[in-house]
This record gives structure tokens, C-alpha cells and sequence, in this order.
């Protein structure tokens, strides 16, 4: 992994994987079904999110935040810059590390949380901001009730897309849109559109 400024956000760097990274050996090590390296790359939505919390610092200054799905922990570094706490959600135990040595690595503190999909609004959070977190039919089946049940209870819900096939645009409203790149883009690139929502 190297050490990169974000592009379009250099206040930010973060452990990117290169061509040289060999990630596959990662999956090598595990048994069964190995998790994709999310945490490897800087994602469109959570690009989106983090610019946000740059142009907009007052949404979230003296509040906890939640980076659900942190992968990298772009979004919660951000918020952290932007004068937030900043909790993370990730399951992937490489995940966790990555999350770990970006937070060192712009001095930010970031705790790691478990959190249920299932279950009930997770306690003392202000706001939840998930980017990228609708990759996929079946985990956005599971994320919209979950975020639903946050809101009701006066957590404020913040979504990053680049409109992705699965997110529920139906139940979201739109805010704000930056050039960014996505995963599989060249290294510098800042030519999509992604978006930040908040629920309906």
C-alpha cells in the first residue's frame, strides 16, 4: 500500500492499493469466501461525503458521527477534520486495520464499532453518513430498513452515491453533487458526478 493524497482532497491521505499491492494474496490467506478490498480504494460516495463535510462543516462540527461501512475511513477522517467524533462501522477485519493506520496517518482518532443491521438505532449518534453503501441488492436490502429506523428516532442520515444500480433513489433527496473519481478510475481522475442525499 502507499501513502496518497486524496485527489481533489490532498488535506487527506490515505493507504491506497497500487499495482504492486498483491491483494490477492489476502484472499489467499482466508478460508472460504474473501471480502473485496473496499477498504483499498476511495470510493465515489465516500469521496462525495468527505467533500461535503469540507464545504459544510457546521452539519457536523461538536456532533458524533458514524462512517457506516467505513472502508478506508475517508469519511470519518473528514468528519473529524470538519471538528466532529468520528465512530466507524466495517466489518472487514483488513478493513478495520486500514481504517486504523489512515486515521494515524492524519492524526485523527477513530473508534470502531460494531453495529447490527438488524437491530435497533444505534445510541449517542448524531449522524449517520454512509458512503457507497448500496453496492449491491442484497446489502441494500438490508441498508435502507436499517437507515429508516435511524431516522425515525432524529438521526440525521447522509448518503454518498454516484448513482449506483441498487440505491433507493425513491426514498432519498439530493443535496449537493461533486466531481470525484470511483474505484477502477486512473489515479487522478475527478470526472464522475457523485451525490450526497439524505432520506426522505
Amino acid at each position: 500500500m502507499q501513502l496518497q493524497a486524496v485527489p481533489g482532497l490532498p488535506e487527506i491521505s490515505l493507504y491506497i492499493a497500487h499495482s504492486g499491492s498483491r491483494l490477492s494474496h489476502l484472499a489467499k490467506a482466508k478460508t472460504g469466501d474473501a471480502a473485496a478490498p473496499y477498504w483499498a480504494y476511495a470510493w465515489a460516495g465516500g469521496l462525495a461525503l468527505a467533500h461535503h463535510f469540507r464545504a459544510h462543516p457546521e452539519l457536523i462540527a461538536g456532533r458524533t458521527v458514524l462512517d457506516l461501512g467505513a472502508g478506508s475511513g475517508l469519511v470519518g477522517i473528514a468528519a473529524t477534520m470538519a471538528g466532529a467524533t468520528a465512530i466507524a462501522a466495517e466489518i472487514d477485519a483488513y478493513g478495520r486495520a486500514a481504517i486504523a493506520l489512515n486515521a494515524t496517518a492524519n492524526c485523527c482518532m477513530i473508534d470502531l464499532v460494531e453495529i447490527d443491521l438488524d437491530g435497533p438505532p444505534p445510541i449517542d449518534i448524531a449522524v449517520i453518513a454512509g458512503g457507497d453503501v448500496f453496492y449491491n441488492a442484497e446489502t441494500a436490502g438490508r441498508m435502507l430498513p436499517f437507515l429508516q429506523r435511524c431516522h425515525a428516532v432524529g438521526i440525521t442520515v447522509l448518503i454518498g452515491d454516484p448513482q449506483r444500480r441498487d440505491l433507493p433513489v425513491d426514498q432519498l433527496v439530493p443535496i449537493a453533487s461533486y466531481a470525484v473519481g470511483d474505484v477502477g478510475d486512473a489515479r487522478q481522475t475527478t470526472q464522475r458526478q457523485a451525490s450526497v442525499y439524505r432520506l426522505r
